[in-house]
């Protein structure tokens, strides 16, 4: 039962996305116009240390007027590797530059209306290089012991799918 986008038509763009319309020809051959949203992609990152804590961002998100921890994240520039893409988030967001990234996952957190792929990040070292150049991305950056993350994101503390999925596969990673 697949759909078939046909044909899509730009509606609105800006350096951040694009809103297209699409022809949408569905499986009884009958057609819908659906929009879609195109973005570039996410690239996230953040460490683990020897202690196994996580270093986090907790950050207010004025869309859904929520607070929650988030890993260090960003767009990516058009021609720049995913992981550079991450390990320049994670410095410039948290003062940290993280060693060799490790992949972690690539989620589609809505792609019933966008094709927005996050990829996320992780590693094992990091450097402390000094305050974070845009440390108004977040109002504190803290070490979070990783066997805490499951009952954090229990508690509604991780909201974003795409930050709970990765530190759910992290705490696998690192912690069995």
């Amino acid at each position: 039962m697949q759909w078939t986008n046909l044909n899509e038509q730009n509606v609105y763009e800006n350096r951040w996305f694009r809103v297209n319309l699409a022809d949408v020809e569905l499986p009884d051959g009958s057609h819908l116009d659906h929009f879609v949203i195109r973005l570039r992609p996410v690239a996230a990152a953040t460490v683990v240390n020897e202690a196994d804590e996580v270093l986090l961002l907790w950050r207010h998100r004025f869309i859904t007027d929520s607070w929650g921890w988030e890993l260090a994240a960003g767009v990516v520039d058009d021609g720049e590797d995913i992981a550079a893409a991450a390990a320049r988030e994670m410095e410039e967001e948290t003062g940290w530059r993280p060693g060799p990234l490790r992949p972690l996952l690539t989620v589609e957190p809505a792609n019933g209306l966008t094709d927005a792929r996050h990829h996320l990040f992780w590693a094992e070292e990091a450097q402390y290089t000094g305050p974070p150049q845009d440390a108004f991305e977040s109002s504190r950056r803290e070490w979070i012991p990783l066997k805490l993350v499951p009952d954090m994101i229990a508690r509604g503390e991780v909201p974003a799918a795409n930050m709970a999925a990765a530190l759910l596969m992290l705490h696998h990673v690192r912690l069995g």
